[in-house]
This record gives C-alpha cells, sequence and structure tokens, in this order.
C-alpha cells in the first residue's frame, strides 16, 4: 500500500548531484537514438504521464529528458478545462485521440486522471462515478498496451508542500517567472491533504504501476526519469527494419 507521508520527496544522501547530471545527459541522449529506432520500426507507440501538484516540474521534466528527441514523432499535450464539445462526451473522448500511434512518442503533461482527482477533491463527482472511472482508466490503458504496442511510463512527481511553496513564490518574484503565475494554483494549496489523499488512491488502484519521482531536486527527478525509461526501453526489441526492395 502506497502511502506518499512516507516517501521521500528528496534524493538519497549517498547519490553525486555532478554525477547524476552527466549521466542524465548520457540518458537523454540516448533516449534520442532509441526514439528514432522507434520511429523507423513502427512497432511500438510509446506514452508518458506527468502527473503532479502544481509546480512539480512537469514542463521542466519535458524539456530536459526529451531534449534529443525528433521532433517529427514526439510531441506533448496538455488537458485543459474541458470543452463544451468534450463535455458532450465520455471523459476519455479527448484523451484517446491525443494517444501515441505506433512509432510515436506523446507526453501528457496532466493527462486522465484529472478527472479523477482536481473532480474528486472539489467534488464536482460522486464518489460512485469515480470508482466507475477508475474501472475505465485501467481497462483504457490495458486496450492501449495490448491492442496498440503501447509503452507505458506513469511517473508521479512527488513534491513537498514546503517546495512547492518556493516555486510558487519564485512565480511572483521572480520576472522571468511572472508568466508561470497563477493565483489558482495558491488556491488549490489549500486542498493540499485532499489531494495527497486523492492521489494516494489513484496509485493504490491503477493497474499499470507508477513510479513515485521524487522532484524537491529537479536534476534527480531529470535523472531518475531519463533512466527508467532508457532501461525499459532497451529492453524491447528495437531495431531499423531492413531494406526492401522490389
Amino acid at each position: 500500500m502506497i502511502k506518499l507521508s512516507q516517501i521521500p520527496t528528496a534524493p538519497p544522501d549517498d547519490i553525486s548531484k555532478k554525477a547524476a547530471r552527466a549521466e542524465t545527459r548520457a540518458f537523454a541522449k540516448r533516449l534520442g537514438e532509441l526514439h528514432y529506432t522507434l520511429l523507423a520500426q513502427k512497432k511500438y507507440a510509446v506514452l508518458v504521464i506527468l502527473q503532479g501538484m502544481d509546480a512539480s516540474g512537469k514542463d521542466g521534466a519535458v524539456k530536459n529528458v526529451f531534449r534529443y528527441c525528433t521532433h517529427n514523432n514526439f510531441r506533448t499535450y496538455s488537458f485543459k478545462k474541458p470543452t463544451e464539445e468534450e463535455f458532450a462526451h465520455d471523459f476519455l473522448w479527448r484523451v484517446h485521440k491525443q494517444c501515441p500511434a505506433k512509432g510515436e512518442l506523446v507526453v501528457f503533461n496532466r493527462s486522465h486522471y484529472e478527472d479523477v482527482l482536481i473532480q474528486r477533491v472539489h467534488k464536482w463527482i460522486d464518489e460512485e462515478r469515480v470508482q466507475k472511472r477508475m474501472k475505465a482508466i485501467n481497462a483504457f490503458e490495458e486496450l492501449l498496451q495490448f491492442d496498440n504496442n503501447t509503452i507505458l511510463f506513469k511517473f508521479f512527481l512527488h513534491i513537498s508542500k514546503e517546495q512547492q511553496e518556493i516555486e510558487l513564490l519564485q512565480r511572483k518574484n521572480e520576472p522571468d517567472k511572472f508568466w508561470k503565475h497563477n493565483d489558482n494554483d495558491w488556491r488549490e494549496r489549500e486542498y493540499w491533504d485532499e489531494y495527497m489523499r486523492c492521489y494516494e488512491d489513484v496509485l493504490n488502484q491503477s493497474v499499470v504501476p507508477w513510479q513515485i519521482v521524487p522532484t524537491d531536486k529537479r536534476w534527480y527527478r531529470d535523472y531518475l526519469i531519463s533512466k527508467t525509461m532508457v532501461e525499459t526501453l532497451e529492453k524491447l526489441d528495437l531495431q531499423f527494419p531492413p531494406l526492401e526492395t522490389a
């Protein structure tokens, strides 16, 4: 049983920041190579889900981990408040069409889990709907895996409440971060304990497991995500297809 309060948000004491950063650069370059092979082979799709509280570093992870990925089959998508058209469909309708095709790598900056997190925290849906949606999410992710060869990476960016305050204050005090400031982030912070409860429920109910990434130190976040992805993708039979002749 996952209990977030018992999981550190900082890196282990025995890991070197300098060494981790060097390894991260190597992992990021290797990820770019594997991604290029993924594009050529078109056997697998790769979906990366980044979830976490406001200021947990989702944008930074995308920038640093995927910097060497080729652009023609790499994209990110961030789920905002549903449009009128999206509200008129089931909650997974808008998600399915953003999922990767074979040969593509897609990062969800927030995801379908918003529909069992923010909506649950604010009591916009009842507990019966929450549980039915979780069952639908598990079935949906299994469908992606078994019907489309989708490799799923699910990273929960685990930030402490203290570090979140530091990050949010920087958005108010540092000119190059003003554009990130949103008063609503402070209002959502008031629901911290309820968010942690709902996140724990999601982490424990998910069939496809999550990796919990301590993210108080951004360099460790990048190291852990890039390392996990490279080690997993290297276990696949990724290879360039043979020459086709007439």
